[in-house]
């Protein structure tokens, strides 16, 4: 009488020791991966921000759109670095809307948001203090969930 092999190799899936996890994926792959994620959180943020403006108003509407704009420019700023570490994310966003807010000091901002509806949605009109704080709490809450969120590595 024959006894039936016991290798690993002859039992189906019994070879579990001898396999390699498949490899990571390419970092163009991870690359566009990490670009549709920042995508839909720009867009997410986009709502979240029209959301709050329709819901509320006065302060609260004021400030958490402040914040929001810099969650928008870390989403941007995601999207068009996608291997770049979080604190740089938030840094960089935190810097653009400092950088916006105090152009607005210049006067151009002003003029210009008045001829174009876009240039007052992005750049703004006139400078306002306690926003240079609501765009850091916008850049640490944003520095936060990337924080949180597993990176692939290179």
């Amino acid at each position: 009488m024959s006894e039936k092999p016991t290798e690993p190799a002859s039992i189906p899936g019994g070879d579990h020791a001898t396999r390699r996890p498949p490899p990571p994926p390419s970092r163009p792959a991870r690359d566009l991966a990490a670009r549709a994620v920042a995508a839909g959180a720009a867009a997410g943020t986009v709502a979240a921000g029209l959301a709050v403006r329709a819901a509320t108003d006065g302060a609260f509407a004021k400030y958490a759109g402040s914040a929001l704009y810099t969650v928008l420019l870390c989403a941007l700023v995601a999207f068009c670095v996608p291997r770049a570490r979080p604190f740089t994310v938030a840094a960089t966003a935190l810097g653009l809307s400092w950088m916006v807010e105090f152009a607005q000091l210049t006067g151009v901002p002003a003029e210009l948001s008045a001829h174009s509806t876009a240039a007052r949605l992005v750049l703004g009109s006139t400078f306002n203090a306690p926003d240079l704080f609501w765009y850091a709490v916008g850049a640490a809450g944003a520095w936060a969930v990337l924080g949180a969120v597993p990176r692939g590595r290179d």
